[in-house]
């Protein structure tokens, strides 16, 4: 089975997922077998409570405040690719151990967790694909 496929036949069985395969700054095999929808990343994003990407990013959506900590979102899908996107968005800290972004598919080495969260990542797998491919649009 593949890994990507390995990944998906765990999620909701309990057991823990298999860690995504990184290769450099990067996570090159989508973490579902579905696609990502660019509809609904956008709508993930902006709503704030699910993803709280605009708690620190500004990003190109009329009519939502957001943050400015963090870069842009304009432009995002020019300055990096779908698995360099999948990277930031499932564990920044691999790629900068000093970033303020937490991880989003990740639970490992957390510390003061929300209960809501505990055990758990904040996202799920098929909504990091869906805000990637959102992001993705971004040119």
């Amino acid at each position: 089975m593949k890994p990507a496929l390995l990944v998906v036949a765990l999620l909701g069985t309990g057991a823990a997922a298999a860690p995504p395969a990184w290769e450099g700054d990067a996570l090159p095999t989508p973490l579902t077998a579905t696609p990502g929808d660019p509809a609904r990343g956008r709508a993930l994003v902006a709503e704030r409570r699910t993803s709280l990407c605009l708690l620190c990013h500004p990003a190109p959506i009329p009519g939502q405040q957001a943050g400015n900590l963090a870069p842009d979102l304009a432009g995002a899908g020019a300055r990096w690719s779908a698995a360099q996107l999948r990277a930031r968005i499932v564990d920044a800290r691999r790629l900068n151990p000093a970033t303020t972004m937490p991880p989003f598919h990740a639970n490992e080495g957390l510390q003061r967790v929300g209960s809501a969260w505990q055990g758990r990542p904040v996202l799920e797998a098929q909504q990091v694909e869906d805000i990637v491919a959102w992001l993705q649009t971004l040119r």
